[in-house]
């Protein structure tokens, strides 16, 4: 959905200093699908969150509880979806970023 444009908030459970444009890597495929632009990152209340359906796409009946102590829209826009996905050798331990210069397969 981030790559259709549809979901614009990914939400986490802290902040992100990084902004840009970053990969959007399909899930154990060692994939890169897309890229979008990471534009902001905003603490957001549980009011902000129920309210944002359209920006999270969480359905409204899961939206009872904030995700996160400390809840967080990681904020994009202007995705790019590849015609032919990138290779890559997802490094050991990586969770949330990883620095895709030194591990991408020609």
């Amino acid at each position: 959905m981030i790559l259709e444009g549809k979901k614009t908030w990914e939400i986490r459970g802290t902040n992100t200093q990084i902004r840009g444009r970053i990969a959007v890597i399909k899930s154990g495929s060692g994939t890169i699908i897309g890229t979008v632009e990471l534009t902001d990152s905003k603490k957001i209340s549980l009011k902000e969150y129920k309210s944002g359906e359209c920006y999270h796409c969480v359905p409204e009946e899961d939206l009872v509880d904030a995700p996160y102590k400390n809840t967080h829209a990681w904020i994009m826009k202007n995705p790019i979806i590849f015609d032919k996905p990138i290779s890559y050798k997802h490094p050991m331990g990586a969770v949330i970023w990883v620095n895709l210069f030194d591990f991408i397969i020609d």
